[in-house]
């Protein structure tokens, strides 16, 4: 039976985290956890069972900077080194919840096993100009440095050659989630070990989450079997929220429970999302209904 480890990075929402938990667990899964070390753990004490492991040794995570990736890669040698072998790890920030049953999850994994879920494409994209990786970001680890290079940058003067700096890769970015095969994350480990310079380089990139693991897996073998991920989310105009989706309302769960399977069709393809994003402890009203329509829908994946 496939196995599936859920990584998760957050800092709030501890009572979503709780449900979402409950909702996906299952004898073929485990949860491994990182809450900002920023963020109080004892606001998720309510979060225990034998399939949940909290990292014992988190960092603190910033908005848009590297220590996003070294969280995330914290989750995964975890999962990795645990005494289970997972099949496919799944990210989720601490703020999505399933659109679907724990086993028909994983009957869609299985079904699909092979093919990885991330949502990319080649820079330039939407969103995503070459200027965003030309430009040099400090960290906040480096205050003096970071206000000077955001200075210079203002003024076009904080450049670099990312064709210099990644020796010949490809950049790719998109969207942070993902659900990859363990040969993926495998592969991302190995790769970053023979390749230092392309952590370096993402070390000093904005928003290095949505570039850094698609970059890799985009100039590799497995670029073939890339798919777009399995997240529900909807993104408004930069000018009206540039740090985040819009949050889930009852209108998007009117919509999820209209259809079957909930369905995206994007600059990343078509596919069926199995997680909507962005719920929060404050809506969990909208987790009730979530829950209806999901016991509704049942377990069983149809055969397109």
């Amino acid at each position: 039976m496939l196995k599936v480890a859920y990584l998760v990075f957050a800092y709030k929402n501890p009572q979503l985290l709780k449900r979402a938990i409950s909702t996906l667990s299952s004898e073929n899964c485990a949860f491994f956890v990182h809450i900002d070390q920023k963020s109080s753990i004892d606001q998720f004490s309510c979060i225990k069972g034998e399939n949940v492991f909290f990292h014992e040794h988190p960092i603190p995570v910033y908005w848009a900077e590297f220590s996003g990736v070294e969280a995330i890669l914290l989750l995964i040698r975890q999962a990795l080194g645990s005494r289970e072998r997972y099949d496919y790890f799944v990210l989720l920030g601490g703020s999505e919840y399933p659109l679907r049953s724990a086993e028909y999850i994983h009957e869609f994994l299985e079904r699909n096993c092979g093919l990885e879920f991330i949502s990319m494409l080649k820079v330039p994209a939407p969103g995503k100009p070459i200027s965003r990786f030309d430009t040099l970001r400090f960290t906040s680890d480096m205050p003096i440095r970071r206000f000077i290079y955001r200075v210079l940058a203002k003024l076009g003067l904080a450049k670099r050659d990312h064709r210099k700096d990644l020796g010949g890769l490809e950049l790719y970015s998109g969207i942070t989630w993902w659900a990859l095969s363990i040969n993926a994350c495998e592969y991302i480990l190995n790769f970053m070990e023979s390749n230092q310079h392309v952590e370096k380089f993402f070390r000093y990139t904005h928003a290095p989450e949505e570039s850094f693991f698609h970059t890799i897996l985009g100039n590799s073998p497995l670029q073939h079997q890339i798919r777009g991920n399995l997240v529900y989310e909807e993104w408004p105009p930069a000018s009206d929220h540039p740090k985040g989706p819009r949050m889930i309302t009852d209108q998007h769960v009117a919509i999820f429970e209209k259809q079957e399977q909930v369905c995206l069709d994007d600059l990343y393809g078509s596919r069926e999302a199995l997680f909507a994003r962005k719920l929060s402890d404050d809506n969990l009203g909208l987790v009730d209904r979530i829950d209806a329509m999901i016991n509704l829908k049942g377990n069983k994946l149809d055969i397109q």
